[in-house]
């Protein structure tokens, strides 16, 4: 348990972040210092103390809170602030047919006074309302726990009347607890780098397993959660998809210890910005060979998430795990991008186009009559 001389880091952060708003300019290390009990710890050396904060403007910067470091004059000592208008959320209201609203309430306190006012338009606040509702049919746990959650935020300043019964069934639908689950003990076995072991269904060779993995890290990508680990059995890196994860097991041997290093050379945040929906999966790699009409700007860059192929000189080669995910992207071009092998993505992306041609169709002469 921390002792009364460190407080928890958590608590660190909000005094942090709570003396900056104080001040509607720089301040130094040392104004700082003296509003967060923390850092005034006369036990502490300076250089120590200067590291704790170094550490905690990093962390919070990285969690969203946007500390600017201000340079000195002349090289002299950095200052550093947190901007109201920058941290806030706007003020919130609704525009009543072109007609004045009152303005809302601002409380007393620094940094209240300066925030903006963002205004709905009824038309938008419905619009508001009828996303969130989809995005609770799309069945992702935690995206449906975040819509309502902003959904409930909104009705504190905001009317949601105009489409009450939408906005009633985004807080009131339930979400799937499971997913939540699972994805919490994942999320606890990535931070203390413990091993893993959970059923596994594989709907590309539709087989269940039981895995056994050094999980890396969880990834959010096309509105689905993947576990990047590496499988200890197949002694490679490999993404599982989070929805078809039970039993989940953390090891629990030497609870306080790592059970694994993570490679020096790898880097979440690099590794999922390399990666496309269609790469992701536990399926069998699959080459394909698209090409790109170049007089296309949206094809033409599209073309660069590709390689060279060898095969074909005037095509892409991509390396696909999914190929529905794969045929919706290529779909997206409207016909400047067409696969030229294999033969089941070219057959797959005609059944998709006429698919979509009929029901584009049916539901025009639907709006007709």
């Amino acid at each position: 348990m921390p002792s009364a001389k460190r407080p928890a880091k958590v608590q660190r952060w909000m005094d942090v972040i709570a003396a900056f708003l104080r001040f509607r300019f720089p301040i130094s290390f040392e104004q700082l210092a003296a509003e967060v009990p923390a850092y005034a710890d006369p036990d502490q050396a300076d250089d120590a103390r200067m590291r704790m904060f170094e550490r905690d403007k990093d962390e919070l910067r990285e969690l969203g809170v946007p500390i600017e470091t201000v340079a000195g004059e002349e090289g002299g000592f950095s200052s550093y602030r947190l901007k109201s208008r920058a941290f806030y959320l706007p003020y919130l209201m609704t525009a009543d047919d072109g007609a004045a609203a009152a303005p809302p309430i601002r409380p007393k306190g620094p940094g209240y006074q300066d925030l903006p006012i963002l205004s709905f338009e009824p038309d938008e606040i419905a619009m508001i309302a009828r996303a969130a509702t989809r995005v609770q049919h799309m069945q992702h746990a935690m995206l449906a726990a975040d819509a309502a959650t902003a959904v409930r935020k909104l009705a504190f300043d905001i009317p949601l009347a105009i489409d009450g019964d939408s906005a009633r069934e985004v807080i009131l639908q339930p979400s799937h607890a499971s997913d939540h689950d699972v994805l919490e003990l994942l999320d606890t076995a990535v931070r203390r780098r413990k091993l893993v072991d959970f059923d596994y269904r594989s709907m590309e060779r539709d087989a269940h397993s039981r895995r056994g993995v050094q999980p890396y890290g969880l990834i959010f990508l096309s509105g689905i959660w993947y576990l990047v680990a590496h499988d200890v059995t197949a002694n490679a890196l490999r993404h599982f998809r989070v929805s078809r994860m039970s039993r989940v097991v953390i090891n629990s041997a030497k609870a306080q210890s790592h059970d694994f290093e993570i490679p020096s050379d790898f880097d979440l945040w690099s590794h999922t910005l390399s990666r496309q929906a269609w790469e992701m999966g536990d399926a069998d790699a699959t080459h394909v060979s698209v090409r790109f009409d170049p007089s296309n700007r949206f094809a033409a860059a599209g073309a660069e998430l590709g390689d060279a192929d060898p095969e074909h000189s005037d095509c892409r080669r991509f390396v696909v795990r999914r190929p529905d995910a794969f045929v919706r992207w290529l779909l997206s071009f409207g016909g400047s991008a067409v696969p030229v092998a294999p033969s089941t993505i070219v057959d797959a992306l005609h059944e998709v186009a006429s698919n979509t041609v009929a029901l584009y169709l049916a539901a025009t002469q639907e709006h007709s009559t």
